[in-house]
């Protein structure tokens, strides 16, 4: 027993020393094993990444790139990427969150001083009477702004005490809010005037172009008609237009001329036609309805003019059913 015992004790001294003197050699093996690794997969991945340039790759449709095609590709990418305006555009960010936090340091004003900002206000516009203009509440606000930047400057500015009732710190917040922030603090007052709308009509229509107004369908008038758009003369009338209608201004004065030419026995000669050239009628200020393509023939030794260009006012005003504008056109024809 005591042989036996000594050999396994042998045993167990003799793997214990063998641990201790490979302990090292199996880390280093470890250690060199998992740096090879790494080595040979770093060469796996670079040969992928310049297999892609110098092989030909495959497009969205199947064929392949030739490497002519690679190069316009990886050339068309790099000048997109340089026509980028990085620069402007952090330049553009920058400035846009200086001025929102300058605009939100201009609009931190106490709640007393807005509310004593707003009453004077208020107080302005209501005891000038302007509260239904919106032109002169505009000029009133403008004028309490106009006389507070000035008294902010002379607090601002001035080193004594001077009979005021804002303090100097405020004088220096209010001067900022009246110079660059006037709208946005309107806005947060809760007063808004309606800006002015000035409308400017340019005439660049040529000289020779007819209005789309004064266009007037059917042929073309002849020279003897003597038309005159917007007009209504007045005269005996030869032929009523409720029951004679023509195609054409140029078709009425034409009857006009051919009534002349072969009147009837007893009957009139034509020297003036009155025509309702709008779709929609045209006024009168007769218990009839004038509707389109009215052709009045009428007669006149000495032909009087009813209507011109435009009604008047005091004569709209008497008839409230009249349009601004003369809508027939007459002519006087013949001797």
């Amino acid at each position: 027993m005591r042989a036996v015992k000594a050999k396994v004790e042998g045993w167990r001294g003799w793997g214990r020393g063998r641990g201790k003197s490979g302990c090292c050699s199996f880390k280093r093996i470890t250690v060199v094993a998992c740096c090879v690794n790494l080595v040979a997969a770093l060469l796996v991945l670079r040969s992928f990444d310049t297999s892609f340039f110098l092989f030909p790759s495959y497009g969205f449709n199947g064929n392949l790139f030739s490497v002519d095609q690679v190069e316009r590709i990886e050339e068309s990418i790099r000048v997109r990427r340089e026509a980028e305006y990085v620069d402007l555009v952090r330049a553009v960010r920058k400035l846009s969150k200086e001025l929102s936090k300058e605009q939100k340091r201009g609009l931190k004003l106490p709640q007393n001083v807005k509310q004593k900002l707003a009453n004077e206000i208020l107080q302005r516009l209501q005891g000038d009477n302007v509260d239904t203009n919106v032109t002169k509440q505009r000029e009133t606000v403008d004028l309490w702004r106009i006389e507070k930047l000035e008294e902010v400057k002379r607090v601002t500015t001035s080193k004594s005490n001077i009979d005021s009732s804002i303090s100097y710190q405020e004088a220096k917040m209010l001067k900022r809010v009246l110079e660059s922030n006037w709208l946005m603090f309107l806005e947060g007052i809760g007063l808004w005037i309606p800006a002015d709308v000035i409308h400017t009509e340019h005439n660049d229509k040529p000289k020779d172009e007819q209005d789309l107004e004064e266009i007037i369908p059917g042929r073309p008038l002849p020279p003897e008609c003597h038309a005159e758009l917007h007009t209504d003369y007045d005269g005996a009338a030869v032929r009523w237009g409720l029951t004679h209608h023509k195609d054409s201004a140029a078709d009425c004065c034409q009857a006009c001329l051919d009534q002349a030419k072969h009147p009837k026995p007893g009957e009139k000669k034509c020297n003036i036609w009155v025509y309702c050239p709008s779709e929609f009628g045209c006024y009168s200020p007769d218990i009839y309805e004038h509707k389109h393509q009215e052709c009045w023939l009428k007669q006149a030794e000495k032909p009087r003019l009813n209507f011109k260009d435009k009604y008047s006012k005091s004569y709209r005003k008497k008839h409230p059913n009249a349009p601004i504008v003369v809508p027939w056109m007459s002519g006087v024809v013949g001797a």
